[in-house]
């Protein structure tokens, strides 16, 4: 019978050490884990968001974290921590760089949505030049600026543990994403990196000029997000031309930039060649009907590998919808399909709710649900979709990856 660990224990006698009162959500989580007779021998991963959806609960700050950190020295089983939507600053961040250094278990670090700036970014940043243990580290909300982005590309160039960085929605800019896509050049070991929502000044698409080259070289990104990156028909037209020479891209998000049916066309000549694309997002563009039938067109007769696709709020209408209602049907690796946010007609209505009677659509790998009214048929929306968990996790493990957000499922993070 393995040893519980007492980390409640540890935790009081910590805040008595350093004169700090003791903050009762961690205290209460650190309660449950002790009870966990098996985490001593799998791990787990420590969850202390302060997004509670159930319960308020009092956030993590940066004198919370202090005391946290000199309990998890104690705790080699704790192989994650969740801190995200807390209080944390760049004080915090200094406290966690100097834990990553001195910490050999840890291998989870979720920071999403905290108060750490770019000085906070270049201690994190530091701290993993010589810490071998972090796969994956999130940082996504935390407004670290260009700069502070700039320390991880450089970060990049040294590391070679991490495996998945989430840099979305943190300010980044034109220099940290030529950076970025310079270092992943030489990095062979990262596989997934979110670069989603950076500030861009330039409508020339000079940023995705060098990540298209960056996809000529790299064998090992899997999965990349460049939402809301304002691309437009030139910068698919580089993408696609440098995935043509790319054969372990398998996750492409290009959700909210500014595509129309003319780059869609690039999209639909690279389906029809490439057979490691399983997952391509396009919520939020404006590809319209003639759009979809470029799609559709190589998902019926060329392309056997998608696996996943989204048209959220693409302007298609019911002609549109419907040959991609057909592609499904021909195409039995497509098993995941959004459509939400379109123009519905009947004929729209009655193919997407014949593919979910009969099977061939499970309710889980689509965002809609057929209903009827006087014997019409209708569509009303599911709230599922590729990015469902991106920004908040479910409280039980009801929910099938795949069907909630299939990254999770393209990049298995453990019991992360």
């Amino acid at each position: 019978m393995s040893v519980l660990p007492d980390l409640h224990l540890h935790y009081v006698q910590a805040c008595q050490n350093l004169s700090q009162p003791e903050n009762p959500f961690i205290a209460r989580v650190l309660q449950e884990a002790d009870k966990n007779e098996e985490i001593s021998t799998k791990g787990f991963t420590l969850k202390l968001a302060g997004n509670n959806h159930l319960v308020p609960v009092p956030r993590v700050t940066d004198n919370d974290l202090g005391v946290l950190v000199s309990v998890l020295g104690q705790a080699a089983f704790v192989t994650g921590l969740d801190l995200a939507y807390n209080l944390l600053t760049d004080a915090g961040a200094k406290t966690m760089a100097t834990f990553l250094q001195e910490n050999s278990t840890l291998r989870y670090l979720n920071l999403m949505f905290n108060d750490i700036g770019t000085s906070g970014a270049e201690l994190i940043a530091e701290a993993l030049h010589s810490n071998q243990t972090l796969v994956h580290l999130r940082m996504t909300g935390n407004k670290i600026g260009n700069q502070g982005g700039m320390f991880f590309a450089s970060m990049l160039i040294i590391n070679s543990t991490l495996e998945k960085l989430d840099l979305g929605d943190c300010d980044v800019g034109l220099q940290c994403l030529v950076a970025t896509a310079t270092a992943l050049t030489q990095n062979k070991s990262l596989k997934a990196i979110n670069l989603n929502r950076p500030l861009l000044s330039s409508p020339q698409e000079e940023t995705t000029v060098h990540i298209a080259r960056m996809l000529r070289t790299n064998s090992s990104l899997v999965e990349l997000h460049l939402g809301k990156h304002e691309m437009k028909t030139f910068g698919v037209e580089r993408l696609c031309e440098a995935l043509y020479q790319n054969s372990s891209l398998r996750y492409l998000d290009l959700s909210c930039n500014n595509i129309i049916c003319d780059g869609v066309k690039f999209l639909g000549e690279l389906l029809k060649r490439n057979q490691t694309l399983e997952i391509l997002d396009l919520n939020a563009n404006r590809i319209e009907d003639v759009g979809a039938m470029y799609l559709s067109e190589a998902l019926t007769t060329w392309n056997r590998s998608l696996q996943a696709l989204s048209i959220v709020s693409n302007n298609i209408t019911g002609k549109g919808l419907l040959s991609l209602a057909q592609a499904v049907q021909s195409n039995m690796k497509l098993s995941h399909i959004y459509i939400w946010g379109n123009q519905f007609d009947i004929s729209t209505c009655l193919a997407f709710s014949e593919l979910i009677e009969t099977g061939r659509l499970q309710l889980g790998c689509t965002d809609v649900i057929p209903y009827e009214v006087d014997g019409k048929v209708f569509l009303a929306e599911l709230s599922h979709g590729l990015g469902k968990h991106r920004y908040w996790a479910p409280r039980c493990a009801a929910v099938a990856p795949g069907a909630a957000n299939a990254s999770l499922e393209i990049l298995p993070v453990s019991e992360y």
